[in-house]
């Protein structure tokens, strides 16, 4: 195994502060991509979806559950399979308390083709509450290019789906995140990512940053959204997440 170099502490601190120049611009990088994601143009979703969750039936516009803002996981777990991938299973297990995200007006959820009867059996194994559908009778993930028939043509990614085949002959899933905005009963899709694009998610903030609202932080760019709750924006509005009001 290959260890870092030994050095003295005066070394050290120098590569340190070296590597921390461009640690900044890598994050004032991340910020301008930011800005230009919540600049995207957005498509009004106009096909109905009906999905099956733990209170029975719900559309696209329920998963939301009266919020501005969806963030949905796409879950590789297809109708055939005995148990949910494991990748989004350690990815799922990352997701923190939901609270601080609603609080924002963004709400979260898991989307697999599975039947439920498949996706309860396995939430409950892996102690997992958040909100879980299928989308078994309907076609959202091939939608939202999360799942392929075979013979379909679709990108595998730089990692490649679970089951993909050779230039996509066979069917196969690949796990990805999928935001929506809400403007009363009109739903909009603003973003979505795949496979690689997944990496360093997890947390709120990196959720929030996806999404066509972002943080909500006064500095974020373009302007104008971080009111757009009519609350205080960004980190003024954290909470314990048991001391939210909703």
């Amino acid at each position: 195994m290959t260890l870092p170099r030994i050095v003295s502490r005066e070394q050290w601190q120098a590569a340190r502060e070296e590597l921390l120049v461009r640690e900044k611009a890598a994050t004032r990088a991340r910020d301008a991509l930011n800005a230009d994601r919540r600049r995207l143009p957005m498509v009004e979703i106009d096909k109905e979806y009906v999905f099956e969750g733990g209170d029975g039936k719900a559309t696209l516009l329920d998963l939301f559950e009266g919020r501005q803002q969806l963030v949905v996981y796409h879950f590789m777990f297809a109708p055939e399979w005995d148990a949910g991938c494991r990748s989004c299973s350690a990815f799922v297990d990352q997701i923190g308390h939901l609270a601080h995200l609603r609080a924002r007006g963004t709400e979260f959820a898991v989307i697999s083709r599975a039947p439920y009867t498949k996706i309860l059996p396995f939430k409950a194994r892996m102690g997992w509450t958040l909100p879980w559908y299928s989308s078994y009778d309907n076609d959202f993930n091939q939608d939202f290019q999360a799942s392929f028939e075979a013979g379909e043509a679709g990108e595998a990614g730089e990692a490649g789906g679970e089951g993909a085949g050779d230039g996509g002959r066979e069917a196969y899933e690949r796990p990805g995140m999928s935001c929506f905005l809400r403007e009363r009963e009109r739903i909009f899709h603003t973003y979505s990512t795949y496979e690689r694009g997944l990496d360093g998610l997890g947390s709120t903030t990196s959720l929030l940053d996806l999404t066509a609202l972002g943080r909500q932080e006064e500095w974020e760019k373009p302007e104008g959204r971080a009111s757009a709750l009519g609350a205080p924006a960004g980190s003024e509005r954290i909470r314990y997440h048991d001391e939210y009001e909703d």
